[in-house]
């Protein structure tokens, strides 16, 4: 039994209480089966209906229908514990094609891997004794590198998400000497496959953080080159945290 706990709560109007909690068990393989050997880190996953409350000290992943609900999820930052919770955008996901079960697991896979989403990797330029160094974090985000749906797998007939193993973050490490990602399509740090992007902040311009990404080809181009929708984990990560706001109790609330 895992230390910690998450709800899959459905929100959504586009989809059954049955097609999410059909979907729970694959994710639940690929937590413990998958994700577990290369981080560390389980969970034991359950299933909550539209309009019921989850249990006291759950994490939370909410499958609604899309980001601009009433500006629901705007303020859905994390649950009423203060625990942290994943967004997943059923509806938006119907809307271009792609499957809204990868993004379940994908959001699923990066709150293990950054509950906070305040962790980053640090790479720096050779140094030079006449220039300053050149600093650049990149967010710890284990799917975004890989997460277009042509490079995910299936369990149980449920497409999931590819993701990266930690030595993907780890710049010393040099081209095709160990495994970078579950599905064996990286062999670099760093490195991003069509459809993939990540956050990163240069240390030195004062830009703030910025997207770096490798588009699918039109126009099957989505991810990579959209706005970070409200109360995703790119744009929670540009946002103070005294600014976060919880959730209501009520896990199906708008």
């Amino acid at each position: 039994m895992a230390q910690i706990k998450i709800s899959i709560n459905n929100a959504s109007s586009v989809l059954t209480d049955d097609q999410v909690r059909a979907v729970v068990p694959a994710l639940q393989t690929q937590v413990r089966r998958d994700f577990l050997p290369p981080w560390g880190v389980d969970a034991d996953l359950d299933f909550v209906p539209k309009g019921q409350q989850p249990p006291a000290g759950h994490w939370w992943l909410v499958v609604a229908d899309d980001s601009d609900q009433a500006g629901a999820l705007g303020y859905h930052d994390m649950t009423p514990d203060g625990l942290p919770q994943g967004n997943v955008f059923a509806g938006t996901d119907l809307q271009f094609g792609t499957q809204w079960t990868v993004t379940a697991s994908h959001e699923l896979l990066e709150m293990l891997g950054d509950p906070a989403i305040n962790l980053t990797a640090l790479t720096m330029t050779p140094f030079d004794v006449n220039q300053p160094a050149v600093g650049r974090l990149y967010a710890y985000e284990v799917c975004d590198a890989c997460e277009a749906d042509q490079d995910g797998y299936a369990i149980d007939g449920v497409l999931v998400s590819n993701f990266v193993y930690p030595p993907w973050f780890e710049s010393f490490r040099q081209t095709g000497s160990t495994q970078f990602d579950h599905q064996l399509r990286l062999t670099d740090p760093f490195q991003l496959l069509p459809g993939g992007y990540i956050s990163v902040y240069d240390m030195t311009s004062g830009t703030g953080w910025q997207q770096i990404s490798r588009p699918l080809p039109q126009p099957a181009a989505l991810a990579a080159t959209q706005r970070a929708p409200v109360g995703s984990r790119r744009e929670r990560r540009r946002t103070p945290r005294n600014q976060w706001v919880r959730s209501a109790a009520d896990a199906g609330r708008r």
